[in-house]
Order: structure tokens, then sequence, then C-alpha cells
């Protein structure tokens, strides 16, 4: 027996016991000594006894082997043992592999295919110390020629060596267990007993599509065992769980490698080699397995979070090509806000180790030397930057037709908005409760209004851009997506270097009567905005007054002019972003990006100066807008999700950005929220003070409230008393 760990001890023992003559051998000095002085001790429920052995270090092995030779060493010191056997291997002498593992390729080529036998073993055990094994449980241990013949060894041998049995089709058993071992491996990182991660429907998506993963790339028909049926995963889990509740082994070997001995595991040489292009989960479970090897993470239940989210992120987000990269293992703090919680990022926003591919395949496939600042500070505070998310090229509005845009959870036949379309998507799939985004014109919070997710632009400034592609440093903000206002206020909090904020102070009724809403009925009765969006925000604008909420009508001149600020905002993106991108080969760009830069390369300096005075000039408009009321409400778009993204900044008349736009010129802090509708997402944006984001979350989370659980009127009937204009329909 080469190895005299929890397998090979437990099986030397157990052939001693019934009178055959063993000579073990272990790499381990301590392991050696105790058996010679004590032979190897089995305890636990199934058994107990103690069989004396004779054993060897390795270089005191014969100088000529012609028996059976058992290797049951861990599967990355397969070509040690295979090493050792070689030189000794004579007459009818054979190797038997009891590993884990796909070790036969290995062992014929040291000893040569004809002298190699496998076997699967399946039952639960522990080496508690050297010498001393704990036997958990009688489980499937199959034995048989590599190909599927019946010979006198293996039946011989499966008459010496107990509960073993003789199989043709031992490959399949071993397939098998390669994927159940791929689920014990991705239970291994987390802190959770075998069972128990089992029978968590959260985990159940990760572990059958790891399963499947392995599967996939079986070359023979796998073979039920213990439970795990390749034709039923998911009843699997069940029995599997059921299983190992009845066994005293609670945890994988993996586990006790990681957590107790300290040890590298063999999980990289085991499900490394299946961790190819059409296995990504197998490849992140061994990421993350050997990130734990290396101490950057501990054990917990978060890594089994992270690879759920990995599951989600391939199920869900990749069909809606919503997914520019993902991060494996990433780097982050212990602990912190945002600990062990998922957050994809845009592809415009450096991630270290990460090409920023902006949506575009003109764009420099380097990787990023370093975080940007909001990265950096997502992973100090205990962040997952576990994948990058697609955007339109450059963020300047318009999809690549190398990359195409990303499709809308709600309706993959409609867009998900741009240019953060692949965050919103993410959050609105379920896939993550936070992302980040950027936001010129309305790239935020339009996305959030399609997918019916919640979208923050903070106030100008108040989230570093450094490390962000820029399109126009006027008007660029970074900001949030994420599946509640809470959760804004969480992401805000880290991003800006704020204190974790108290949003909840208004929710109550009390409260939420003291909050004053202005109301944009110029907005509400633009042209743009179509029957379905104005009933829905009608209804949501009833639902507040119903609550107590104060509503007051705002009428302004900026609002009577809500077109002249479409023309100011594509003239200062245009331009801007024709100055980022000069000097650049823009020869790969997409037709519509290289178009606005062209249009940005027309604007004169007497245009541009001129812009940027209206934009002064809305600034202090809407600022006076804000007097009497805690914030502004209007429509974030006019229309729901269309089938593919408006073009931005062209002059074609869209309007998809007509009433996000004017606080990207003025920096005011915005919010778009869904609201109960049939059907496709609507969005109702709120506007605050700049620099008062967190008085804005809080009426946001008060409004938010109101929206999920009360029960807003079907009708106008509860609306504010004051007329409105008339919508044009």
């Amino acid at each position: 027996m080469i190895g005299c760990g929890a397998i090979g001890g437990t099986v030397a023992a157990g052939l001693v016991r019934d009178g055959h003559d063993v000579l073990v051998s272990d790499a381990s000095p301590d392991v050696v000594s105790a058996i010679s002085a004590h032979g190897i001790r089995i305890t636990g429920p199934v058994e107990n006894y103690t069989a004396p052995v004779s054993a060897v270090a390795p270089a005191d092995l014969p100088a000529r082997i012609d028996c059976p030779v058992l290797i049951a060493v861990k599967a990355h010191h397969t070509a040690a043992a295979a090493a050792l056997v070689a030189g000794r291997l004579a007459g009818d002498g054979y190797v038997v592999s009891l590993q884990n593992g796909l070790n036969t390729a290995v062992l014929s080529a040291a000893v040569g295919p004809e002298r190699v036998v496998e076997a699967c073993v399946n039952f639960g055990a522990d080496m508690l110390e050297p010498g001393v094994v704990q036997r958990g449980n009688r489980a499937t241990f199959m034995v048989g020629e590599l190909d599927g013949a019946i010979t006198p060894r293996v039946t011989g041998l499966a008459a010496d060596l107990a509960d073993a049995q003789v199989t043709t089709n031992i490959l399949g058993y071993v397939w098998a267990k390669e994927a159940y071992g791929a689920m014990l491996s991705a239970t291994a990182v987390s802190d959770l007993s075998i069972a128990d991660a089992l029978d968590d429907p959260a985990y159940r998506p990760l572990l059958t599509a790891l399963a499947r993963q392995v599967l996939a790339q079986s070359p023979v028909p796998p073979a039920p065992l213990d439970g795990f049926d390749p034709v039923d995963l998911d009843g699997s889990l069940t029995r599997l769980a059921e299983f190992n509740r009845g066994s005293a082994k609670t945890h994988s070997g993996i586990y006790r490698d990681l957590a107790v001995l300290h040890r590298p595991t063999e999980v990289p040489a085991i499900l490394g080699v299946l961790a190819g292009q059409d296995a990504p989960l197998v490849r992140r479970v061994v990421e993350l397995i050997l990130a734990i090897e290396q101490g950057r993470r501990s054990l917990s239940r978060a890594n089994l979070d992270l690879l759920a989210a990995y599951e989600r992120l391939d199920r869900l987000g990749g069909p809606l090509n919503a997914v520019a990269a993902v991060i494996g293992a990433p780097d982050r703090a212990a602990s912190g806000a945002l600990a062990g919680q998922p957050v994809a990022v845009k592809d415009i926003v450096a991630i270290a180790g990460v090409p920023t591919r902006c949506g575009s395949p003109g764009s420099d496939d380097t990787p990023a030397a370093a975080d940007a600042t909001l990265v950096s500070r997502l992973r100090a505070a205990g962040a997952e930057v576990f994948a990058a998310s697609q955007c339109l090229e450059y963020a300047a509005g318009f999809a690549h037709p190398e990359i195409g845009d990303t499709r809308n959870p709600a309706d993959p036949s409609r867009t998900s908005g741009g240019s953060s379309g692949g965050s919103a998507a993410l959050v609105a799939a379920g896939v993550c409760d936070l992302a980040i985004g950027t936001d010129t014109g309305g790239s935020i919070r339009i996305p959030a209004a399609y997918c019916g997710i919640v979208g923050l632009k903070p106030s100008f400034g108040l989230i570093p851009a450094d490390g962000i592609f820029a399109l126009s440093p006027r008007c660029d903000h970074a900001g949030t997506l994420t599946a509640t206002v809470a959760g804004a206020a969480e992401l805000l909090a880290v991003l800006a270097g704020l204190p974790r904020p108290d949003i909840a102070g208004r929710a109550g009724p009390a409260a939420q009567a003291a909050c004053t809403v202005g109301v944009l009925s110029a907005q509400l009765a633009d042209p743009s905005v179509t029957p379905e969006v104005g009933a829905a925000l009608d209804a949501a604008i009833a639902a507040l007054a119903a609550a107590g909420w104060n509503l007051k009508d705002v009428t302004a001149p900026w609002l009577d002019q809500l077109p002249r600020w479409e023309e100011t905002l594509a003239v200062i993106v245009a331009r801007q972003a024709h100055l980022v991108h000069a000097g650049r080969d823009t020869s790969r760009y997409c037709e519509g990006t290289r178009a606005l830069l062209a249009y940005g390369a027309s604007v004169t300096q007497d245009q541009f100066a001129r812009a940027a005075g209206e934009q002064a000039d809305l600034t202090a408009a809407i600022e006076a807008s804000l007097a009497g009321v805690d914030v502004l409400a209007g429509p974030t778009v006019g229309y729901q999700a269309p089938e593919q993204d408006p073009p931005f900044g062209l002059g074609d008349g869209n309007a998809e950005g007509r009433f996000t736009g004017p606080y990207n010129l003025t920096g005011h802090p915005a919010v778009s929220l869904p609201v109960p509708v049939a059907g496709l997402p609507v969005g109702l944006q709120l506007a605050g003070r700049r620099g008062a984001d967190v008085d804005l979350l809080r009426v946001a989370a008060a409004a938010e409230r109101v929206l999920r659980f009360g029960s807003p009127p079907a009708s106008r009937s509860a609306a504010p008393t004051q007329a409105r204009p008339a919508r044009k329909d």
C-alpha cells in the first residue's frame, strides 16, 4: 500500500484483519513511525479494531515487487508514487488506483496500461492522526479493468478487499464520482457540512451545474453511486444530503485539508484537467480553493455564495450578453460594509488584471495595471468584484456590432438600455443585487427604468472618477444599479467614503406625510410619454398622495424647454468625447460612435461656450425649483424598453434622455425607482439637491416602501388636487 491516509489506512487494515500480508509505505515519517509502533487503528460507527501492519519509508520498499500495489496517495502525488513503483514492479505485479481523480493515465505512462487496475472508492473516512482512521460509513467500492474485461486479477482483488465489487464499467463509476467530487469541492470552500450545503436550495443550481459540466466530458456512460444519479441531478442532491447526514464524516477531506491540516488539497490536480472552456464553474472552484490554500481567502459561506453568483452569471447573465469578463477568486478585505457581496462593475472602469474593453473591439486589450479608486473602495469594504458588465461602445450610446447590446431580462427581445445595460440586466435578472454603472445623460437611470430596478446618479463629483474611461468629464457620473434603495445607500457610502447612512428614518406614515414632492407636470405631459408610462406614473403619484405625502406641482421656464437641454447636452458630450478620443485609432469603432465623434469635431468653440453657459443657467433653475420641496418627481424615460437602444446626440429626437439629461448637466443627484405596472417596467425619477444624496435616498426609500407594499389607486382620483396639463397621447 503506497499512501496510508484515510483510504489507504482503511483498506490496509481491512486486508490485515482478513489474513493478508500487507506492507505499507508513506512519505510521512510520522505515519510510518506510528504504524510501525502501534499498527493501524480503525474507529467510528462502522467498526473499531486495530491491525498490526508493517510500514516502511518509500526508500525502503523492496527492489522488486511482483504483487498488487495499491496506490492511495492524494491525486497531486500520483506522479511521485508512479515513479516510485515503476522501477520496482515486476512479474505479475500491477497497480490499483484507490485514489480520487483521473489518475490512470499517469500510472499507465509509468508502468504500462496493462499493469493498471482502476477502483472507485466512495466510503467516508478521515485520518484523525498518524495511524488512526475514523471510518464514517460504508459506500460504493468498485474495481475493474480499464477496458471493462472481467479478469482473474480483478475478481481476486474484489474477493480480497472487503466490500469491493467487480464492474465492467469502472470508468463510469470514476466519472460519476468526479461529478460528485466537484460538488463536494464546492462545499469545501465554506464551513457548512456536506449535508447542509447539498440540502440548501440556494446552492442547488450551482451544484447541479458543476456536476453537468463534469459529466459532459465523460467518455463513457456515468454510473449511479450512493444516491448520485447522473440522469437525476436534482433528486441526487436530496438523496446525497440524506446519505451524508447518516455519516460520521460531516465534511469532505478537502475541507479537512484546508481547515484542519492547512495543507494543499488535491482539487487542482483532480479538477484542473476538467476546468476547460466549457466548464467555467469547475475553474472557479479551483481558483477559490487555490486562493484559500494561499491564504488570500478564508473558509466561509461567502465563498459558496460567490460560486452561486458565478453560476447565475453564466446561466442568467450570459444569454443576455450582460457579461464582459469574469473575475475569479477576486481579492478583497476579509470584512467590511459589503463583506462577501458580489458586485458587477461596468466595463469602462479599470479592474486590475482585466482589460478595460469599453464595449469595443478597438479598445486596448492590455490588462489594467491598477484598480480604479471606486473598485479599490469596493474591495476594501469586502465586496466581491466578480464581473465586468457589458456596455455600449465607450458609453457613447451605440452598441458595436461585434459586441452587441445587452438584452432585457423582462423581455429579451428588447434592450436593457444603455450604456450601463449590462449592470442593470445582471441586477434585474437576479445575478447580483449590487452593480456599478456610469451616467452621462441617463446611462444608469434609463437602464434601471427599462429593467425595473433602482438606479442612482449621485451628485457630480461625489464618487471619484479616476480609472474610469471618460466620455464627457463635465457630465460623467459614476453611480449604482441595485435591487433596492437600501442597496444603493450601502454602495454609495462605500464609493463616496461616507458613513453608512440611515435611510429608514422616514419610512413611517407620519414621516412620509412630511415629505414634499414637487411633481413635474410638464414632464408628465411631454409628447414622448406614452399612455402606458403615463398611467403607471399617475398611479404611483396617486399612491404617494394616498399615503399622506405632500404633493406640489412645480412649474418653471426650464421645464418648457426640455428639447433644448437635449441639444445642450449633446453639444457638450460630443465635443468632449471628440477630445477624449482625439489621436486614437477609431477605425474599428462602430459607425454610430464615429458619427458622434465627428459631430463633436464640428462643434465650434462658440457653440461649446454657449452650451456651457446654458449648463450654468439650468443648474440655477433646477436649484430654484427645489425650493420648498424635498425632491422633484417625473418620468425617468417616456417609454418602456424598445427593441434597440436609440442613438444618442445626433438630433433624431428619440427623447430617451429628455428627463435624465438635465440632471447630468447640473450635477443634481437623481434616482430611478420601479413603479408597479403590468408588463414592461416603468421608472419614476426623483431628484434632490446637490450634495444631499442621503436625503434623496431617504425619500426614495420611503417611496419604495409605498410603491412596493401600498395599494396604488387604479385611477387619478387620489392624485394631487392641483390640475396638471393634459398629456398629449
